[in-house]
C-alpha cells in the first residue's frame, strides 16, 4: 500500500497555495467593487480602530466611503483628511487612500495615538468605472445628464470607437485651414503650430467620434456629468462644461463638505489629485494676498508650503514633477482657500524623465518623452497607431484614428502602485508627527495676601506646524484655543479672564498668561483646541 510522506506533503500544499496566491495576485486598479470590499476588509480587520460609513449614494448608484482610523474615538485626537477620486481618471489617488489606510493599521497603528484619519478614497465613482467600461475613455464627471453645449438636448453626442478598439483616442484631420502639426521629435504627436517659428497648421484635431447632432462639433455633449473638481466653491467656473448650474450642487460635494465641517478636529487636509504643490510649492504674490477676494497663499503659508515640499520630495524620492495648476472649482484650492486648512495635494505619480544616451535622445515634449519611457519600460497598450478611415463627416479630407491611450499618461502600472502607495504613507506620517500639540508649561503660583494667588503659565505649542495657517485666521473659521479655568464655587478671578481665546501659537512657541485668583484649594486650567489637542493641569491656590 503506498503510504504519503507528511513532512513532503506538507510542503507541497504549501507550494500550492503559494501558486494560487500569485494566480489570483491583483494586476490591474480594482474596480469600484473590489474597492468597496476592501474597505468592508479593512473595517472587519481592525473593528476596534476603523469605521467604514457611507456618507451618501451618487445619482449613479455608487457610495461615497468614509473610512475613520483613530484609537478609542475619532474626536479624540487632531486629524489629517485623505481625499482621493477628486479627478475620476486618475484610479491611481484611490488605490492610494485604500492602501495608505491600511499600512496604517497594519504597520503604524502607534501613530493612532496621537492622529486620527478620515479617508474618503473616490469622489467620483461613476467616472472611476469608465476605466473598466468595454469602451474605455477618461471621464470626470457623475452620472447626471447634462446639457454641456446648452441646445436643450441631453447627452445627444457621444464619443464613437471609429477604429473598434475599445479605446477613446483622437481624430486628425487633413487640413490646410487647421492649427496643428507633427512633432518633429516624434510625428506621432500632434501640436499646435508656432507661427513665431515659422510654422504653418495642416491639421485639425477632434475626440474620436462623429458629429451627432450635426451643430458642427464633435462629441461636445456626451455623458460628461458634473465633475467632482469643477463644483466646488473657490474659483467656480460658471457656465462651464462640467461644472454643474452651481457651486456644490451634487449630493457627494454636499456630503463630503457636511462631514469635513463637523470635524473640527482636522488641521490637514491631503488631496490625491491632479494639482500639486507638494511638488512645486504655491508662490506668494502680495498683489493677490490683499484682494478681497484672496488669489494668492499667504506669505507665511508659502513658506510652510515650501518646507512640506520640501520634506514631500525628500520622503518620496519624486522629481521632474509637471505643471499641475488648479482650473477652478477644484478640491485642493477649496480646502485652502475657503476651508483655511493646511493643505497638500499631489497626483502620487508622474512618468519619469527619459533620460536618453549618447545615441538616443531624450525627448523636450512631455507627451514624446512619455512615450520613450514607455518604450523603455516596454509597456504594451499605451499607444494607438494612427489608422486612416472614412468619415462621414470630412469626406473629403484624409481622417486618421490614433493618438496616446486614455488613462496611461496619469496612472502608472499597477506594480508601482504598491511602492508609490508605502512612499506616500511615510509622508503622511511625516505631517502627523509635525503636527501642533498644546501643552501646559512652566507653571507657577505666588502667594500675594489675603487669600489672593497669581497663577503664571505658557500656552506652548511643542509641535512643528502653527495651531491655525494664516488663511486659516482670515477665514475666522478654524476654533481658537481656548484656556478655562474650572472654578469651585469658593474661587473668584479678580484679574485675567476665566475663558481666554488664543488667536494663534506658531510651531514651537508660547504665549504667557497670568490671573490673580481669590480663593482656595485645587484649580484645574483646561487648554487647547479640538485640531491642536488640548492639556491640563491641577493647581494648589496658596
Amino acid at each position: 500500500m503506498f503510504k504519503t510522506n507528511p513532512s513532503l506533503f506538507k510542503l507541497f500544499w504549501m507550494a500550492m497555495c503559494l501558486v494560487s496566491v500569485n494566480a489570483f495576485a491583483q494586476s490591474d486598479y480594482r474596480n469600484n467593487s473590489e474597492i468597496s470590499s476592501a474597505l468592508r476588509q479593512i473595517q472587519s480587520k481592525h473593528p476596534a480602530n476603523a469605521k467604514l460609513q457611507s456618507l451618501t449614494k451618487t445619482v449613479g448608484g455608487h457610495d461615497i466611503w468614509a473610512l475613520s482610523l483613530f484609537k478609542e474615538k475619532p474626536e479624540n485626537n487632531p486629524a489629517i483628511a485623505i481625499v482621493g477620486g477628486v479627478d475620476g481618471s486618475l484610479l491611481l489617488s484611490r488605490e492610494m487612500a485604500v492602501n495608505i489606510a491600511n499600512n496604517i493599521l497594519d504597520n503604524h497603528k502607534d501613530v493612532l495615538e496621537n492622529t486620527t484619519f478620515y479617508i474618503f478614497p473616490d469622489m467620483s465613482p461613476n467616472a472611476s468605472k469608465q476605466y473598466f467600461a468595454s469602451l474605455k475613455y477618461e471621464a470626470h464627471g457623475n452620472a447626471k445628464k447634462t446639457d454641456d453645449d446648452r441646445d436643450g438636448k441631453l447627452n445627444e453626442d457621444p464619443f464613437e470607437d471609429l477604429n473598434k478598439d475599445g479605446l477613446i483616442t483622437l481624430l486628425r484631420v487633413e487640413d490646410v485651414t487647421g492649427s496643428y502639426i507633427k512633432l518633429k521629435e516624434d510625428e506621432r504627436i500632434m501640436v499646435k503650430a508656432n507661427s513665431s517659428e515659422g510654422e504653418i497648421g495642416a491639421y485639425k484635431i477632434y475626440s474620436e467620434g462623429i458629429d451627432n447632432d450635426k451643430d458642427g462639433a464633435l462629441n461636445e455633449d456626451g455623458k460628461g456629468g458634473i465633475h467632482f473638481n469643477k463644483n466646488l466653491t473657490y474659483n467656480y467656473p460658471y457656465f462651464k462644461p462640467g461644472a454643474g448650474e452651481h457651486a456644490v450642487s451634487e449630493k457627494e460635494h454636499r456630503a463630503l463638505l457636511d462631514f469635513l465641517y463637523e470635524q473640527w478636529n482636522i488641521y490637514a487636509i491631503i488631496t490625491l489629485g491632479p494639482t500639486n504643490n507638494s511638488s512645486t510649492p504655491l508662490k506668494y504674490s502680495p498683489a493677490g494676498a490683499k484682494k478681497r477676494v484672496v488669489t494668492s497663499i499667504l506669505k507665511n503659508d508659502a513658506a510652510l508650503n515650501k518646507f512640506l515640499s520640501k520634506k514631500y520630495t525628500k520622503v518620496t524620492g519624486t522629481k521632474d514633477a509637471p505643471s499641475a495648476n488648479g482650473k477652478g472649482g477644484g478640491f485642493f484650492e477649496w480646502s485652502y482657500f475657503h476651508f483655511g486648512k493646511l493643505a497638500m495635494s499631489t497626483p502620487g505619480w508622474w512618468a519619469p524623465k527619459f533620460k536618453g544616451d549618447s545615441i538616443v535622445k531624450a525627448k523636450k515634449n512631455k507627451k514624446a518623452n512619455f512615450l520613450q519611457w514607455a518604450e523603455q519600460e516596454n509597456l504594451s497598450n499605451y499607444f494607438v497607431d494612427w489608422k486612416e478611415i472614412n468619415h462621414p463627416d470630412f469626406p473629403n479630407n484624409k481622417v486618421e484614428v490614433g493618438g496616446i491611450s486614455p488613462f496611461v499618461m496619469s496612472n502608472p502600472p499597477y506594480s508601482m502602485v504598491e511602492d508609490i502607495s508605502n512612499k506616500h504613507t511615510d509622508f503622511v506620517l511625516e505631517i502627523a508627527k509635525l503636527q501642533s500639540n498644546i501643552s501646559i508649561e512652566n507653571v507657577t503660583t505666588e502667594s500675594v495676601g489675603s487669600n489672593l494667588t497669581r497663577v503664571t503659565l505658557n500656552i506652548y505649542n511643542k509641535g512643528y506646524l502653527p495651531t491655525h495657517t494664516d488663511m486659516g485666521k482670515r477665514s475666522r473659521w478654524l476654533r481658537r484655543i481656548k484656556v478655562d479655568l474650572k472654578l469651585k464655587s469658593n474661587q473668584e478671578v479678580l484679574s485675567g479672564r476665566k475663558i481666554q481665546l488664543i488667536n494663534s501659537i506658531d510651531g514651537d512657541s508660547s504665549k504667557e498668561l497670568t490671573w490673580l485668583i481669590k480663593g482656595k484649594g485645587a484649580l484645574t486650567i483646561e487648554a487647547g483646541a479640538a485640531h491642536t489637542g488640548t492639556d491640563t493641569t491641577t493647581i494648589n491656590l496658596k
